[in-house]
């Protein structure tokens, strides 16, 4: 059975609405997912939304409604929201089902009856904010907590531990090897840096006593699991892990057919909860150093250079930008204009000027002009030309064939903004040519080789930006075959595209485009 490409995000916490930040996640992980597709992998695109912990049952209690029913309005805003932005997963991971449930007890329950759980009282210094004890090293210069920890309380509290220290060297050892474990590789070295200092074991749960919307731990019903085993295991839990087999061999061929992962993560959960604790918890259930999943960090969204927050009230609201601008504008903003593991500013200025110049000015510009020269002057029917000459030395075919080469190693490497601006400086040459050419001159001196040679140029040339450009603006790029009459059959479907495809000379002679239509118009401040 063929390899699946296994994609996954980390999943929402449903404590409050989602903002510009979880919209940027999961629209970068659909265009990987979505290129995948296009180079004809099979791909398995896992998301969802992580609805057990303390500030859930909290704001449900100030809400006055059951945490169920709290979690399940705020799950609906995810859902809503992918479906708006066109994110097209093939899993969706809820924290409360039973399937996952199961996986969580089954784990749990193996670790402690091999000794790697145990129960202690520990006192001290508790986040509320953050629902964890807080280490000396968590004190500033000034020998205070942080405003970040929220308020700070002194605990007593009996609770169970997972023996994470165990596993240190382990970490240490697996990063010195793999040298890609995370990308981008300043990732890495931070992350290394972590686990140099990491001591003491890892608290699992919560008594019931304060906190009881959570998953029972299968060994003592007087507590809950807290965060970690419950939120992370959804990773492997909605790909089929089976956690009463303890060989990793042994898993279902299911399972194994997409394992390991591409994790998309933010780089504020790197450290710890996926690159020590969820690499130390596949370890300990028995996953082999190449089974660990691949970890992408991608940096945050800021506003005016401050992180958004929604205790500072400068949280951005996708659902009103998708409203307002589109849900491609959206689309093509958040992966065109944020390198991938840096953070950015966002700027809705800066959304305006991108969709004008690169989609409007540029892209729909080519669009526009071609169709309309093509019925204009041919009566929208193509001559085919093997070579096209691209002045000085080139053809459009060679210059297409160079585009579509550095595009695949931009998105082998997860770059997709650098793989769209490719995309984009195809179609500006594009127009460049057009501008040097003079197609109109072209007709009216009756220059038919040169007319018709440039035509089907400059066609194929749009053609195969349709499909690169499909991963970030899929319903753009159907809009382009639509208007070049091509693959009608498959109109509105994502098998439409393939990089199969985006080599030279397809379009056949003779073939007839359809009808101009405006496909990004130009939004005005």
């Amino acid at each position: 059975m063929p390899k699946t490409f296994f994609i996954t995000t980390a999943i929402d916490y449903t404590n409050s609405p989602p903002h510009i930040g979880h919209a940027y996640e999961k629209v970068l992980a659909d265009v990987i997912a979505r290129y995948h597709r296009l180079k004809g992998d099979n791909v398995f695109f896992l998301t969802g939304v992580d609805q057990h912990g303390q500030k859930v049952q909290q704001s449900a209690a100030k809400a006055g409604v059951p945490p169920a029913e709290f979690v399940k309005e705020i799950t609906q805003k995810f859902v809503d929201l992918w479906k708006k932005l066109d994110v097209k997963y093939d899993e969706w991971a809820e924290t409360t089902s039973e399937r996952h449930k199961k996986v969580v007890q089954g784990i749990l329950q193996r670790l402690f009856d091999a000794g790697r759980i145990y129960k202690d009282k520990q006192a001290g210094y508790y986040s509320v904010r953050q629902e964890q004890f807080l280490t000396e090293k968590e004190r500033g210069p000034d020998g205070e907590f942080g405003p970040e920890w929220g308020q700070i309380e002194f605990r007593e509290e009996e609770n169970y531990y997972f023996k994470l220290s165990d596993h240190k060297e382990w970490l240490l050892d697996y990063l010195e090897k793999r040298g890609n474990a995370v990308i981008p590789h300043f990732r890495q070295t931070e992350l290394r840096n972590a686990v140099e200092k990491l001591s003491g074991d890892l608290c699992i749960s919560r008594p019931k006593s304060r906190l009881d919307w959570g998953i029972e731990l299968p060994f003592d019903k007087n507590f809950v699991n807290y965060v970690w085993f419950d939120a992370l295991t959804n990773y492997i839990s909605f790909a089929g892990y089976d956690p009463s087999i303890d060989d990793y061999e042994r898993q279902s061929q299911e399972f194994r057919d997409c394992w390991p992962a591409l994790q998309i993560i933010g780089k504020d959960i790197l450290v710890p909860a996926h690159g020590i604790y969820w690499l130390i918890m596949l370890h300990a259930i028995g996953f082999p150093d190449e089974q660990m999943p691949q970890l992408l960090v991608h940096g945050w969204w800021n506003l005016g250079g401050a992180k958004m927050s929604k205790s500072s009230g400068n949280i951005i609201d996708p659902f009103i930008l998708a409203d307002q601008y589109g849900a491609e504008a959206l689309r093509y903003y958040l992966t065109s204009d944020i390198t991938t593991g840096q953070d950015a500013d966002f700027s809705e200025e800066r959304l305006i000027e991108r969709y004008n110049t690169d989609l409007g000015n540029t892209l729909g510009n080519l669009v526009n002009r071609m169709i309309n020269m093509l019925r204009r002057y041919r009566a929208g029917k193509l001559t085919k030309f093997e070579r096209v000459e691209f002045p000085p030395e080139s053809s459009f075919g060679e210059l297409v064939a160079s585009t579509v080469e550095q595009y695949l190693q931009e998105l082998e490497h997860c770059s997709v903004d650098d793989a769209i601006e490719r995309a984009v400086n195809l179609a500006q040459l594009c127009n460049l040519q057009i501008e040097v050419s003079a197609p109109w001159k072209l007709a009216k001196e009756k220059k038919n080789e040169p007319l018709d040679r440039l035509l089907y140029g400059l066609t194929e040339s749009l053609r195969i930006i349709a499909i690169l450009i499909s991963p970030v603006l899929p319903r753009a790029a159907h809009g382009i075959f639509d208007q070049l009459n091509w693959k009608m059959e498959l109109s509105g479907r994502e098998e439409r595209f393939s990089l199969a495809d985006a080599e030279w000379g397809r379009l056949p002679d003779g073939h007839v485009v359809g009808k101009p239509v405006p496909l990004f118009p130009r939004i005005e401040s």
